[in-house]
């Protein structure tokens, strides 16, 4: 989704900076356990840029344009893979928590948070934790026809708010859930969003599947367990609506968050028929009005969220983040490890003086503090005020019976 990023050149340098760039590279060299990165970036990356390769004249004279474009994009990708590939398979292996990065943030005075070992994924290696991180970065093609919004700077907003206690009947605001390990952050980030904006405009407490748009926006949305687009599943909102949880529950209702879960699940089935067979697969759709992105100033973000509910972000993850335990975060350390999206439902500013982004993450209320966390706001932390996006709910196909209120959640630690 994200926009935010651009095409900021590959370095291992650890500058101690996140940079909203990193998402677009990262999900574009998204590489599984065993397999070879699906895109290079060799085009841009010495030594492979055009003006460093050198051919005999008697080459350049014997080979047409074709043959040659061809050739150079051969060697070019081969000589890519055999170069990173040990690399990246050994970094792939070792373990996404290190005692090192624990150490390096809770020694930094500046740090501003508090960093563990989260039990969440005591038995995670760096390439599954990536694999959670199932944000594609979002194209012009996605984002033709989406609206940017901005709100009237003369609304007054409060210094903290937490949209928990703003609307305390809607209770799935609250919920904590685990994606599993699936990369459908994506999905989850979208549907619980959605969810709370329905009571909180429309006063329907109801609880939105994941699962519906995980199996059944297909490509639209992007691959499912392997990553997909926050904007297009805004879309499919619209297009097509989605059922409820208790309609069509999340595939996987045992979550991820105890030693031994499986190395990847793969996509769901769309099945398009209720688990309850009283239930009728259409008339449980809920639909959005609309879909749009929100201008990257952070009053604007206060506004939306103020005034409508909270909203779906992407932003890029460090390797330290899977260590968060509390305070307000910003990334000290470690390599990127590709793009993640959440919901946003507040902010506020912490006894030090840090301005805070709050937001409910899906990983269960084993990680972070209680399944929250909170990240600095107002300089655009990981591209986090870059890609936020949201809809309004729609009265379409709303009748007597068709709203289930549905408040379970679903492998609670």
């Amino acid at each position: 989704m994200n926009q935010a990023v651009g095409k900021r050149e590959q370095t291992q340098q650890d500058d101690g900076l996140c940079h909203p760039d990193d998402v677009k590279r990262a999900a574009g060299q998204k590489v599984k356990k065993g397999s070879f990165p699906l895109r290079f970036d060799w085009l841009s990356s010495p030594p492979f840029l055009l003006e460093n390769l050198t051919f005999p004249p008697t080459l350049r004279a014997m080979a047409n344009p074709l043959y040659f474009a061809t050739l150079f994009l051969l060697v070019a990708a081969v000589s890519q893979v055999i170069a990173v590939e040990p690399v990246s398979k050994l970094k792939l292996n070792s373990r996404i928590l290190q005692d090192s990065i624990v150490q390096k943030v809770n020694e930094n005075p500046n740090a501003g948070w508090e960093a563990t070992m989260n039990p969440q994924f005591s038995n995670y290696t760096v390439g599954e934790f990536k694999y959670l991180l199932g944000v594609k970065p979002t194209t012009k093609k996605e984002l033709r026809g989406v609206p940017l919004v901005k709100h009237p700077k003369s609304l007054k907003l409060p210094k903290e708010f937490d949209a928990r206690t703003a609307w305390p009947q809607c209770t799935s605001i609250g919920r904590i859930l685990d994606q599993g390990h699936c990369g459908s952050c994506w999905a989850f980030g979208a549907v619980e969003s959605l969810s709370d904006r329905f009571c909180i405009n429309l006063d329907i407490n109801v609880s939105l599947s994941v699962n519906d748009l995980l199996a059944c926006c297909g490509f639209m949305c992007g691959d499912g367990c392997d990553g997909g687009y926050p904007i297009m599943a805004w879309r499919y909102f619209v297009q097509s609506g989605v059922v409820t949880e208790e309609c069509d529950p999340y595939f996987d209702d045992i979550g991820c968050s105890h030693p031994g879960c499986e190395p990847g699940y793969p996509t769901p089935l769309c099945e398009r028929k209720c688990a309850n067979k009283n239930q009728l697969w259409m008339e449980s759709k809920h639909f959005s009005v609309n879909v749009y992105r929100i201008n990257s100033d952070p009053l604007d973000i206060m506004a939306e969220v103020y005034q409508n509910g909270p909203v779906e972000v992407a932003f890029t993850v460090y390797e330290d983040f899977a260590h968060y335990k509390s305070g307000v975060y910003k990334h000290i350390t470690g390599s990127i490890m590709g793009g993640h999206a959440v919901k946003l439902i507040g902010w506020g500013t912490s006894d030090d003086g840090e301005d805070y982004w709050l937001l409910a993450n899906q990983w269960n209320r084993g990680w972070g503090d209680d399944g929250y966390f909170k990240i600095r706001r107002g300089t655009n932390e990981c591209g986090i005020e870059e890609d936020v996006v949201a809809g309004l709910p729609s009265t379409k196909n709303l009748h007597s019976g068709v709203a289930s209120i549905d408040t379970r959640e679903h492998a609670s630690a």
